[in-house]
């Protein structure tokens, strides 16, 4: 079965592929799941062209479907707390290798704290610090009110800044 062209897909996967696959992993913690989302967001669009037809904001709009579907996902594997004891149970690196070992400690902590959040806090703190994305964005990213989407950021900022204290500390007294 030959799919439609639609809104030319290979722009918009050639463009949002990169942050939505960053975004999903983040979420999933899980490369293939990641992958395989990634791919069911794309089939979808070039399924269903006339999705894109009236949306004003295109990296809301596929945020949202990456989000959407990474809930489903989680859904679909059973209770909220399985997915926790999962998703605490591989942690995936976001940062590349680093040559310096402060560094590199300092990226597995960072990842650690990232990983101990809960998913909604985890999903609005990589769309804030990542994506770059303005409260309102994620709000309407995510279908959730900006001052819900500011909230989550400033918790997941305190937890992670008491996950991250100690090493901190550390840090310092070694200058």
């Amino acid at each position: 079965m030959k799919m439609p062209a639609g809104p030319d897909i290979a722009r918009l996967y050639d463009e949002h592929a990169q942050p939505l696959f960053a975004f999903l992993l983040n979420l999933t913690r899980d490369e293939a799941d990641t992958r395989d989302l990634l791919q069911e967001i794309f089939v979808k669009l070039a399924r269903e062209p006339r999705l894109l037809d009236s949306v004003r904001e295109e990296r809301a709009f596929l945020i949202r479907l990456a989000h959407n579907a990474a809930i489903d996902l989680m859904r679909r594997r059973g209770t909220r707390e399985k997915t926790k004891e999962n998703f605490a149970a591989e942690t995936i690196s976001l940062f590349a290798p680093a040559s310096d070992p402060d560094e590199a400690v300092f990226r597995e902590q960072l990842t650690q704290a990232l990983a101990e959040l809960p998913p909604e806090q985890r999903a609005v703190a990589h769309l804030k610090l990542w994506a770059g994305l303005t409260f309102e964005e994620i709000a309407a990213a995510l279908e959730i009110p900006p001052n819900t989407a500011a909230s989550r950021y400033r918790y997941a900022l305190d937890k992670m800044r008491a996950r991250l204290r100690p090493l901190y500390e550390e840090m310092k007294k070694t200058e």
